[in-house]
């Protein structure tokens, strides 16, 4: 598949990667874009940033745990440019808080966003898909879907989730020409951490450390799309905690004991 010419949903497309993701794209000059999120003033901000004319541009504002109206934004979508190549997962949220403490209605909210929208969305997409005879889903997972750490366990199930999940969906897919890209970004320097739910579910409101000295989004931005016109099928992305993946891979009692004299927050 050809970026060119594409028609391309980016969820999540208000800040962060998302956003990066929008305005990296749209430097082709020859592409359509689907900007989503909850946020339509800042949908209406990215979308002027990307100096697309508005014939290429399409703003559909939603939340991802309305999941009843996605085949209607599907054919908002449709109507609009008559088909979807790529759909880009980027909405997602965060987690500051232990298991004792956490309120069992911060899980359900977490893989509200991050799994369930992730999934009910892909199924809305993927019969127009199948019907075109191809199509590309690209996956914003993380490090922490590789591995888990303290006091991030929800967020850290989502992200496992989804490899699972998308794993399956592309051996089932792959003859009818649609691919999946699963991407692990390390630390960049979004709002992630910010937006992130406490154990009360109030939002933690402060920059990691970690995140403040992350990876320029607009860099993991390029990297990414040069990884999807490689097709890779996984991607790591990120700085030294990228290693934390193959420690887990070949000598997983070391990042255990890594991982439990590290601390978080």
């Amino acid at each position: 598949m050809d970026l060119n010419d594409s028609v391309i949903w980016i969820t999540g497309a208000s800040s962060g990667i998302g956003e990066a993701l929008a305005l990296e794209l749209a430097k082709s000059k020859r592409v359509r874009l689907v900007l989503s999120a909850r946020r339509e003033t800042e949908l209406q901000r990215v979308a002027t940033q990307t100096g697309l004319p508005v014939s290429q541009l399409l703003i559909l504002p939603m939340d991802m745990t309305e999941t009843d109206g996605f085949s209607a934004h599907v054919d908002t979508v449709k109507q609009r440019f008559g088909r979807i190549d790529y759909l880009f997962h980027n909405a997602g949220i965060s987690q500051r808080s232990t298991v004792v403490d956490t309120d069992l209605s911060v899980y359900r909210q977490i893989m509200a966003v991050n799994f369930f929208g992730v999934v009910a969305l892909t199924k809305a997409v993927l019969p127009v898909m199948l019907a075109q005879g191809n199509g590309y889903f690209v996956v914003t997972s993380s490090v922490a879907g590789k591995l888990a750490t303290k006091q991030r366990s929800g967020y850290c199930a989502s992200k496992h989730a989804l490899h699972g999940f998308f794993d399956a969906l592309r051996a089932e897919v792959y003859k009818e020409g649609i691919q999946v890209t699963l991407v692990c970004p390390g630390y960049v320097k979004t709002a992630i951490s910010v937006n992130a739910l406490t154990a009360s579910g109030q939002t933690y409101g402060k920059m990691d450390d970690n995140q403040e000295k992350g990876m320029p989004a607009d860099v993991f931005a390029k990297r990414l799309v040069r990884a999807i016109e490689k097709e890779k099928e996984e991607v790591y992305i990120g700085g030294s905690e990228i290693y934390g993946i193959y420690l887990k891979r070949f000598m997983p009692g070391l990042l255990s004991r890594i991982v439990r004299r590290r601390k978080e927050i």
